[in-house]
């Protein structure tokens, strides 16, 4: 199967992103025909900044292939550089309704979040749904907070298909949701977009400081916790053996131990989780040109197999 997702490059990789899609991203390029890509274009609602978007592009691809996502494996590009799914984008803005937009929860979500009402956050889905369609993905995972974009693309494809035939295939949604919600240090989602996250490249400085800085409650270290509502608790569960989260939760139920513990722990546990992706995204850092190389062969593969996709539109619609 066509499988196809991307990340905004709007800052670094972080827990959240690990455990919600790049975990599942590393074991699908071994399972199908997989495109990985790095979404500038749609990270332009956030960052108004070229020079602070070209690094933090690079530096997403990089902590992309250190993580384990394999360019010999999976098609790994940059949005920007296949520009026909702006010119698809247009085309499928032309029979999009309104209606359709108006109801999408994320955009409703973004402006409640503080960000400006523009045409960008507001065709957002257009865009995500050129992505996909140029593509033809059978496949396209994404979190919950996402499927419903991925039901307008259908909805935009099937009306697109009605006026000029049968050009698009339509996409199925793969929610990745084998790990619930990965909170931040705050105690919500962790997102960029909260400026909660514990990205996984920190300095080893910065990343026990975030850790150790996680919200909890005053009670006190003898008293009993409750394990379901403690945000360091979830956390290292998705690090700990199973033989440790028991021992631990025990702990907590039955008190004695100290948050200060367990985020400790919880420090160590990333530390050694992530060891070996640390090393090769430290050889990345030292050798950019691997990262260009990667990506500019990605996009020409990239190109390739969407120029029939491609052909077919304009010839349907007349260009």
């Amino acid at each position: 199967m066509k499988v196809l997702s991307g990340i905004q490059p709007s800052g670094s990789l972080h827990l959240g992103n690990y455990f919600g899609a790049i975990r599942q991203y590393v074991r699908m390029q071994h399972e199908h025909d997989c495109c990985f890509f790095v979404a500038n274009y749609h990270a332009l609602t956030t960052i108004r900044d070229g020079e602070r978007m070209r690094a933090l592009t690079m530096q997403c691809a990089a902590d992309y292939f250190a993580l384990g996502l394999d360019p010999d494996r999976a098609v790994i590009f940059v949005q920007s550089d296949l520009p026909e799914v702006a010119e698809l984008a247009w085309m499928l803005s032309t029979v999009t309704p309104m209606g359709l937009l108006n109801r999408c929860h994320a955009y409703k979500d973004k402006l409640a979040q503080g960000l400006s009402a523009d045409h960008g956050l507001f065709a957002y889905p257009v865009l995500m749904a050129a992505d996909i369609l140029i593509h033809n993905a059978d496949l396209v995972p994404v979190g919950q907070d996402q499927q419903q974009h991925v039901e307008v693309t259908r909805d935009i494809a099937e009306k697109f298909n009605s006026f000029f035939g049968e050009v698009f295939r339509l996409p199925q949604a793969y929610v990745l949701g084998d790990v619930a919600v990965v909170p931040g240090i705050d105690g919500r989602k962790m997102s960029k977009s909260y400026d909660n996250t514990i990205a996984i490249f920190e300095p080893e400085t910065s990343l026990r400081k975030k850790i150790m800085s996680i919200k909890t409650d005053s009670t006190p270290v003898e008293e009993p916790k409750d394990p379901a509502t403690c945000s360091v608790y979830a956390l290292l569960k998705l690090f700990a053996s199973e033989q440790e989260r028991a021992e631990i939760e025990t702990r907590y139920r039955e008190g004695g131990i100290g948050y200060g513990e367990v985020k400790k722990r919880l420090f160590e546990l990333v530390m050694d989780e992530f060891a070996d992706a640390r090393k090769r995204r430290a050889e990345l850092e030292a050798d950019p040109g691997f990262v260009r190389e990667a990506l500019k062969r990605g996009a020409e593969k990239a190109r390739a197999t969407t120029a029939d996709t491609m052909a077919a539109a304009r010839r349907a619609v007349g260009a």
